[in-house]
């Protein structure tokens, strides 16, 4: 029997009146305004179209550019786009539509029968059904009037409140259609009416609208915005931007692409063709550019801080002022877009929750279909389809826009990272090394763009709560629905302690990967020295030790996480039981629709029970990141004031000018009782206009820190630093850019060739380029690798020269290089192409010293003397302890010379190697370096490769070296036995409770004859054991997870310790990097679980499919085709998808490289003021890394989309088929059972879809872990067998036979047929030019590169044939590049703790750094910073020496072992190093003539091959000699200096 046809209240009517009347009013008052500024502006002559951010309109939006000023003789030539068209069109139809509406209420009013009196309104009064049917219609002319003054205005954007009308005219037609709906259905008698068809019709019509609200964009262009948006490209790329940008076809979508993702179907038809290349992707839109993105958030951050300023000037004067608030920064940047997706979330939630509700009227139906009609059922149909429409799209909106969210977010926190980065006061460098600051870029970012995507879980959680409730509280009762509030909270408020853990444990976490990061970055930029002194082992077992550390915490995470896991599949048998319960013991009757509603209910309700734990945790891991972040962004930076920048020119005649300077590197420490920590103190110099200032002085004596005071990357406690001019600066250690050499020496300035060609030749660096096989387009390997010390150098200088700077300062730029390279660069650069400029040089070669205009003698941090070379000569203070000492070295070159005394030469094995040494000039065609590098292709002349990255699926074996590196696999097969027992088991209960429940409250009796109590006591004990099975998956899920994750990371630790430095040469430390640090993440974390989600969603589809086919097999007529179709998308999807997330992976490395080169030379950076184009270089990188990450996230919502639609047409096909099918045939609370499970239909065939699809993406990182798991090995550390004897080597003897080396297979030999003897115990000394293979032949006695052909023979035993530990260890050397790690003092002396602590204080006192580690409060435990950058480089290479002395090796190498120390300690040094090694084999690398000139033999390297060997004298008796020409360049140098000692 049908049900009166209610009286509606009239409430909402009035409502509606107001509303509309409102918007009228705003608007009228809009015109008027908009009336009074254009006449005021026609007064003016001027137009104001568009040139403020309130557009002419009364638009106003943040986000998008004001169109450009037009001209006031500018043709119209607007031309309306898609979305204003549409607009007009659905306007004019609801007006149309309405107005009829409003015809027939007359009519009918009048007594005319057109529509039944009871339907004309919305309410029992005629008076308030007419007005709001009145007030409808004047909106709608009204919103007519509107869009006519957008096109008139030809603004980009509607109206702010046209857009807001438009969704409240939306919201109210849904209220109307639903009410239809739902009068309708429980009022089956009553036919559908003119009232009705209006309100759906106006329901679609404002649908459009309301999705053109939110687009925003009126599509309106004109010639004019045309010509300006190609006027604002830019004439020239930014550096990382490729040449040809492409339109973002997203900023061009049409409404209809946006919501179906279709602007996208371009790029997918590229890449089903072939795999995607980096230019194949579109740019990115405007606003998720990194440049927009950076500017905008440095801008809110700026707000912040006014805003902060102006707070804090309101506290007391006392109070501290705060520093601005990096979350409401975020907020600032990220609202707009943040509220529009919390609106799409809200909609997606509550339209998620119209199935559950409607299932109780389906079954309802079902059993009564003899009283019902079947509209009644095709319209509970059609409630359940729009349901399940309205929810795919906002799904699928809120989704994108928070990726899309976390994309801008990234960019703008990796810039801003980057740009802190630049500014780092050395204080603040030390305390963040650069692996740390990595982490912030790579690891920390990420959660905090991960809690963008969490951060919907706020807004939606209490509205799908509340409706859960109001669900159960219509269905079950009040009883029912406080059971279930009660349950559902008990099980929230349990995840609370589970999330504090996980709070606390991914700090752990993350400070245990830090740790990690921060060692293995370390290992990786200094394994050349790791190598070399054999610490393989040592340091591979501390980062193994590290790891542990970081598993045990990843293991206790994880652990949490599979009970949180449990507790979200158990909770709905949980609450479902709890709330059955309690209507049991209440006695409300459970019905079998009352069940399937509540049962649906409570599977949407585990959404906010896992959320809650989830958004908690996310929190966290966000908070403890952005605390991170916030203090890193608020480090100390460079001091500002430090230096005063006065414009060059003027009368002033000083280019440098410091008054009563004192600075400090330490400045906290500095206390006005005490100076200790001062490092420079009473600094009074100037400089005038092209003044040549020398400045020199013992090892730590303050030079190197008196030009930092000039840059201003000194902190200054006092005085005044003036510089007038710009600065060209060359640091004491190279620092070179990845790229080639015409690149570092140009450095971002425009290439001249006539000044290009001076340069080169100034800095001799013409030799070296005929050498290349490509010139100066060769490539430089990371950190230079491949270039000698010498080039790098020069290198530096030539980028120094080639800036044509007013002043430049020099730091020992003459130490890397040999004596005819000094002599050349001095004359031709210093002397010649920078004769006109302010030259400040360091150094610590005295001969150097006598051209300068002043010298400035540093001691103890203070400027000890001032003046030219003779008055400091005859001032007798000090300065004449620093020439006597090199002019005792002199006096032995000279005395060496003049000898005549004859003596037996050595026969060279192969005579071709003493043929005449002008063979030296003749160029080589192939590239000589002195270091070990893998060598440069000969056509294009570089060195690193482009990063592996492999094409086409995943290959099955990457899959099946996963599924099989733990146990062999043997736990996987139960992992999927456990989720089938639990889909098997939770099917099995809701069956049970579906069919024994009575189907109707007409029928009070169970089905099965057995009490609800007993049916309850069933369905219990199955939920319980489904439950237990998924606590069962969890938990291997995540040891299987875990356990193949440290196996991976084990093998690729490994493989990467034990590669040939070949690889090292060749891949940058980003890229080894990367793997450890997001890509071990990855298979820490996510990996595991993706791959069993895959499994689990899988083996849910079955279970509901099985479900709803028993009910209704005709299912399947339309499951297989739609099915097909489904697989068609995937694979469609796959190639574009696969090939996107690769070149995301791939673009992440080149951001943390170009990171981790800038962080090293930021001093270089500022010194140039290139800051601003490093920072535009790297807005480049993050858009190159951006385009294939945003298309990448927009291709899954593209499919996600397209799988969603297919599943609600089977869902919509199934509740049809269930309708039509005649009563009997089906069981009505069995159907209604499918009717649960179908609701979830789309979200589990889009799950599987996207699972696979997402596992396949993840499953890139473990790919290319694997690719650095199987890296060609060096030779082995042990050969047991062939194990040399304890006391090897004794004698130390040397012997080449006919030994050929070269770098790659491709180049030719680096040495060429080197067969000679040095014999043991004695002294040899090394020499040649730069690039004449001297480093390499001493790499070569390290097997650092193997030897093509020959061999090496030390003491009688072939070293090729011997493990490389016992090689190394037994060896000692010096390197040119002297390395410490961060720790301690003693841990740098002695990492293996095999000597005393006397025994190394003695080392250290030979060394000369005896007395000033005493000094240090720690002693032995004083600090060393990363790189050793708070010692000196001097007392580095000193530091180096002090190893050789601890060890005591029988050969001892020294490769340029004291550059970097003044003459009196080089003196000092030799001395020790005669009586240390007297008895041992010393070869000696050189460019100091006089540490090799009393060698027992030197060696001459020239192009590869041995040009000289003999005794120096027998050497200096051939005129001709090459050696002899070396000390003639050398005497000849020193001899102005001679005369002045005279």
């Amino acid at each position: 029997m049908a049900l009166p046809w209610p009286e509606l209240p009239c409430f909402p009517a009035y409502l509606l009146v107001c509303v509309q009347l409102v918007f009228l009013g705003v608007l009228l008052l809009a015109s008027l305004l908009q009336l009074f500024k254009q006449k005021n502006n026609h007064e003016d002559g001027i137009t104001t179209n568009g040139n403020t951010k309130i557009y002419a309109n009364g638009d106003h939006d943040g986000d998008e550019e004001p169109p450009e000023n037009p001209t006031a003789d500018r043709q119209q030539t607007a031309k309306c786009g898609i979305p204003t068209k549409t607009s007009i069109a659905c306007t004019i139809l609801l007006l149309a539509v309405h107005c009829l509406l409003l015809l027939s209420m007359l009519l009918s009013f009048s007594g005319h029968n057109i529509i039944s009196p009871a339907l004309a309104g919305s309410c029992s009064s005629r008076i308030g059904t007419l007005a709001s049917e009145i007030a409808q219609v004047l909106s709608l002319a009204a919103s007519l009037f509107a869009i006519r003054n957008v096109i008139k205005a030809e603004s980009t954007m509607f109206p702010w409140m046209l857009r807001a009308w438009w969704i409240c005219g939306f919201l109210l037609s849904a209220s109307s259609a639903s009410l239809s709906t739902y009068l309708r259905t429980t009022h089956p008698g009553k036919k559908l009416e003119l009232p009705d068809y209006v309100n759906f019709l106006s329901l679609s019509l404002s649908s459009f609208l309301f999705g053109i609200s939110i687009h925003g964009k009126t599509g309106i262009a004109t010639a004019t915005a045309t010509f300006s948006s190609d006027m604002k490209e830019p004439l020239l790329p930014a550096e990382g931007q490729s040449k040809q940008r492409t339109r973002s076809p997203y900023g061009d979508a049409t409404l209809l692409q946006l919501v179906t993702f279709s602007w996208l179907n371009p790029l997918f038809s590229v890449g089903i063709k072939k795999p995607l290349e980096q230019d194949d992707i579109p740019d990115v839109g405007i606003n998720e550019s990194a440049a927009f993105l950076s500017s905008a958030f440095a801008e809110c951050l700026d707000r912040e801080t006014e805003r902060q300023q102006s707070s804090d000037n309101t506290d007391d004067a006392g109070g501290s002022s705060s520093s601005p608030s990096i979350y409401r920064a975020i907020f600032l940047l990220v609202r707009r877009k943040a509220a529009i997706n919390a609106f799409f979330a809200m909609a997606s939630a509550t339209a998620s929750y119209v199935g559950p509700y409607l299932i109780n009227d389906f079954v309802d139906f079902l059993s009564r279909k003899k009283e019902r009609s079947l509209t009644s059922g095709y319209l509970i149909a059609l409630g359940f389809l729009c349901a399940k429409i309205v929810e795919t799209v906002t799904q699928r909106q809120w989704i994108f826009g928070a990726r899309q969210l976390g994309l801008r977010l990234r960019a703008a926190l990796t810039t801003r990272i980057y740009a802190k980065g630049l500014v780092l006061s050395a204080r603040s460098r030390q305390g963040h090394t650069s692996g740390e600051i990595i982490n912030y870029m790579s690891v920390d970012v990420n959660r905090i763009t991960d809690f963008i995507w969490y951060v919907n879980t706020v807004w939606m959680l209490p509205i799908q709560i509340s409706l859960a409730i109001y669900i159960l509280r219509t269905n079950l009762g009040a009883p029912g629905s406080l059971a279930a509030l009660a349950a559902t909270l008990l099980v929230m408020s349990c995840n609370v302690p589970l999330t504090r853990m996980q709070k606390s444990y991914q700090t752990k976490i993350m400070e245990a990967k830090d740790g990690r990061m921060k060692a293995t970055s370390e290992v990786l930029r200094n394994m050349k020295t790791i190598k070399l002194q054999s610490w393989d082992s040592q340091f591979l077992g501390k980062l193994k030790c590290l790891r542990e550390v970081e598993r045990s915490w990843l293991w206790k995470s994880l652990r949490l996480t599979a009970i949180t896991a449990f507790i979200f599949w158990g909770s709905p048998a949980f609450i479902s039981t709890i709330t059955f319960g309690a209507c049991l013991m209440m006695g409300v009757p459970l019905t079998a629709g009352r069940v399937l509603s509540a049962l649906a209910t409570f599977r949407m309700l585990q959404d906010p029970i896992f959320n809650l734990p989830d958004l908690l945790s996310v929190i966290a891991q966000a908070k403890v990141s952005a605390d991170r972040i916030t203090s890193y962004l608020q480090e100390e930076e460079v001091q500002q004031d430090a230096v005063e920048y006065v414009p060059p020119g003027g009368d002033e005649r000083f280019d440098v000018e410091i008054e009563s300077g004192k600075f400090s590197w330490t400045p906290e420490l500095v206390s006005s009782r005490s100076s200790s920590n001062v490092t420079l103190d009473g600094i009074d110099l100037r400089v005038k206009r092209g003044m040549r200032v020398a400045v020199c002085g013992t090892v730590g004596s303050g030079k190197s820190s008196l030009l930092s005071c000039i840059l201003g990357e000194i902190h200054k406690l006092s005085g005044t630093v003036k510089v007038r001019g710009t600065k060209a600066y060359v640091p004491q250690c190279p620092w070179i850019l990845t790229g080639s050499i015409r690149d570092n020496i140009l450095f971002g300035k425009a290439y001249e060739s006539e000044r290009y060609e001076r340069t080169v030749q100034a800095c001799a660096m013409v030799k070296d380029f005929e050498l290349f096989s490509c010139g100066d387009l060769t490539e430089i390997g990371e950190r230079g690798i491949n270039m000698s010390g010498g080039q790098k150098q020069r290198i530096q200088i030539a980028r120094a020269v080639y800036q044509d700077a007013d002043i430049y300062l020099l730091d020992d730029p003459f130490s890397a290089v040999d004596a005819h390279t000094g002599t050349h660069l001095f004359q031709d650069c210093l002397m010649g192409i920078l004769r006109d400029k302010t030259i400040i040089y360091v150094t610590h070669q005295v001969e150097f010293l006598p051209a300068a205009d002043v010298i400035v003698v540093m001691q103890n941090g203070k400027i000890a003397q001032t003046g030219k070379f003779d008055e400091l000569m005859k001032q007798n203070v000090g300065f004449e302890a620093l020439v006597g000492a090199h002019s005792q070295a002199l006096e032995l070159v000279h005395a060496v010379e003049s000898s005549t005394q004859q003596t037996t030469s050595l026969l060279v094995a192969d005579q071709e190697e003493n043929s005449d040494p002008s063979r030296t000039s003749k160029p080589c065609q192939q590239q000589q370096r002195d270091p070990v590098g893998v060598g440069t292709d000969n056509q294009s002349g570089k060195l690193v490769q482009d990063e592996e990255r492999e094409t086409g699926s995943i290959g099955k074996e990457v899959y099946w070296s996963y599924l099989t590196a733990v146990k062999g696999g043997v736990l996987v097969p139960f992992i999927v036995l456990a989720q089938s027992s639990f889909q098997v088991l939770q099917i099995a209960s809701n069956y049970w409770m579906a069919w024994a429940c009575p189907p109707t409250s007409d029928s009070n009796e169970p089905a099965v004859g057995l009490g609800m109590d007993t049916i309850l006591l069933v369905y219990t004990l199955l939920a319980a054991g489904s439950a237990l099975c998924v606590l069962v998956r969890a938990i291997l899920v995540t040891t299987v997870g875990l356990s193949t994750a440290e196996k991976l990371f084990t093998d690729m630790l490994h493989s990467v310790i034990r590669a040939p430095m070949q690889f090292f040469d060749s891949t940058p430390t980003g890229r080894i990097l990367n793997r450890a640090s997001t890509d071990q993440s990855v298979l820490d974390l996510e990996i595991g679980q993706r791959l069993g989600w895959c499994a689990f969603s899988i083996i849910q589809i079955l279970g509901t499919i099985a479900v709803m086919s028993q009910v209704a097999w005709e299912v399947f007529v339309i499951f297989i085709p739609v099915t097909a179709v489904c697989i068609w998308y995937q694979q469609y999807y796959t190639p574009t998808a696969r090939e996107l997330a690769r070149l995301s992976g791939i673009q992440l490395t080149p951001i943390l490289h170009h990171f981790s080169e800038s962080l090293a030379g930021a001093a270089t950076i500022r010194a140039f003021g290139h800051g601003e184009r490093f920072i535009t270089g790297n807005l480049g990188l993050v858009d190159n890394y951006s385009r294939p990450w945003f298309h990448n996230v927009s291709a899954m919502e593209w499919l996600s989309f397209r799988l969603n639609v297919l599943s609600n047409f089977v869902f919509a096909f199934s509740l049809v088929l269930l309708v039509t099918l005649p009563e009997g045939i089906i069981n009505p609370s069995i159907a209604g059972l499918a009717v649960t499970y179908g609701i979830n239909l789309n979200v589990l065939q889009a799950s599987v879809i996207w699972n696979i699809c997402n596992a396949e993406n993840k499953m890139i990182s473990v790919e290319r872990v694997l690719q650095y798991t199987n890296i060609k090995s060096e030779a082995p550390l042990v050969i047991e067998d062939r194990r040399p004897p304890p006391n090897w080597p004794s004698i130390g003897t040397i012997c080449f036979k006919n030994l050929q080396i070269r770098y790659a297979e491709h180049l030719p030999s680096v040495l060429k047929n080197i067969s000679c003897t040095f014999p043991g115990k004695r002294k040899i000394g090394v020499v040649g030019r730069t690039g004449s293979g001297k480093s390499t032949l001493t790499q070569a006695i390290f097997r650092m590169v193997e030897a093509r052909e020959g061999s090496i023979i030390i003491d009688d035993i072939d070293i090729s044939k011997i493990g490389l530990d016992d090689l190394r260890s037994r060896l000692s050397i010096i390197p040119q590049d002297p390395t410490m790690f961060e720790g301690t003092v003693r841990g740098n002396l002695d990492p293996l703790c095999q000597y005393t602590d006397f025994d190394v204080w003695e080392a250290l006192a030979k060394c000369q750094l005896g007395s000033l580690v005493q000094e240090k409060d720690e002693k032995l435990d004083a600090s060393v910073t990363e790189n050793g950058e708070n010692w000196s480089a001097g007392q580095r290479q000193l530091f180096c020496l002090g190893r050789a002395l601890l060890k005591k090796s029988s050969i001892l190498v020294l490769d340029e072992a004291t550059a970097s120390v003044d003459s009196t300690t080089d003196g000092v040094l030799q001395k020790v190093i005669s009586e240390e090694f007297k008895d041992r084999t010393v070869v000696t690398i050189a460019h100091r003539i006089h540490t090799v000139i009393d060698s027992d033999l030197v060696l001459v390297l020239s192009d590869g091959r041995i040009a000289e060997y003999d005794t120096p004298r027998m050497l200096l008796q051939r005129r001709d000699s090459f050696f002899s020409n070396l000390i003639k360049e050398y005497s000849t140098r020193s001899s102005h200096m001679n005369l002045n000692l005279t």
